[in-house]
């Protein structure tokens, strides 16, 4: 779980992502049912105190003290972009609707692919853009003339999206160097110090919402459930970038909408229409059409270099 170069096995790093996608919907529906109650500032305070808590034994089991040189501030960075993108993302969902406030935010993975190539210089195959076009595509299919009756709310999604990106961008800049463990460490930890900071400022200064909130025995559930899902959706995030590189990733991260359409349909009686499962189609069908493109680059080189 230390820093390590690199692993070229895409395979592996798109099943990573892929899982790691379809949990992320069951902390949001856990930070949407804690809405009705709690503001979103301090939802986010929970979630990161709750990853902090989880992943302080692993860190002292595995000694994953030792900061690479030149690295600290980055990693910090690098928290505090997950903490405002999550913190922009809660906010939507006290407004809109989980399917919709998925499908604005997955403007996040072309901005991605667009940062990778301007950032990381990553190289972009016309078929792997042409994949993620497509994607995009069902994601357009998937959005409702009626979001606009949700005014600027609908654009907190987008800011967190942006977010997100950066995020995922210096998680991949951060990979070859700090160990997962630390990574999720360190990034919740100064997420959890700051936004516990910004929470007694606010309610010092009384502004409503920022405060914090007795909570009941079910609601602490849920505060628990969600850093568990979140820390190990995030881990596996991590991990997967070690093995595919950013603008491979971006595409399977619209398998998130699947789990969103399906818990808001189950939790909250979101029926999706049917432009929905259109839109889910194409991401489905261009997922799995770019997991078998570079699976076959994949066994061609292999076969190269025997």
């Amino acid at each position: 779980m230390t820093g390590s170069r690199q692993i070229q096995r895409p395979g592996v790093g798109m099943a990573l992502i892929g899982i790691s996608m379809l949990m992320i919907p069951a902390l949001d529906t856990f930070a949407k049912l804690l809405g009705a109650k709690c503001g979103w500032l301090e939802i986010t305070f929970w979630r990161f105190f709750m990853q902090t808590l989880l992943m302080l034994p692993f860190i002292i089991a595995f000694g994953a003290w030792a900061i690479p040189k030149g690295t600290l501030l980055l990693q910090m960075i690098r928290g505090l972009l997950l903490a405002a993108a999550t913190a922009f993302f809660f906010a939507a969902l006290k407004t809109l609707p989980m399917a919709e406030a998925i499908s604005i935010f997955f403007m996040q993975p072309m901005i991605l692919t667009l940062l990778s190539a301007l950032l990381l210089g990553e190289q972009l195959r016309i078929r792997r853009l042409g994949a993620i076009l497509a994607s995009f595509t069902g994601t357009l299919i998937i959005l409702q003339p009626s979001i606009l009756i949700f005014g600027w709310a609908a654009a907190l999604p987008m800011v967190s999206a942006l977010m997100m990106a950066l995020y995922m961008i210096v998680t991949r800049h951060l990979s070859a160097q700090v160990g997962a463990i630390q990574m999720q460490f360190l990034g919740s930890a100064t997420s959890m110090f700051v936004l516990a900071g910004l929470l007694a400022l606010g309610s010092w200064a009384g502004i409503s919402g920022a405060g914090v909130t007795a909570l009941s025995l079910t609601q602490i559930s849920w505060v628990i459930g969600m850093g568990i899902i979140a820390t190990s959706a995030h881990l596996l995030m991590v991990l997967s970038t070690k093995y595919a590189p950013a603008n491979l990733l971006a595409p399977f991260q619209y398998l998130e909408i699947i789990g969103a359409t399906t818990l808001g349909f189950l939790v909250f009686g979101d029926v999706p229409a049917n432009t929905t499962f259109a839109g889910i189609s194409i991401i489905i069908i261009s997922g799995l059409y770019l997991f078998h493109r570079e699976r076959n680059i994949t066994r061609r080189r292999n076969a190269t270099n025997r």
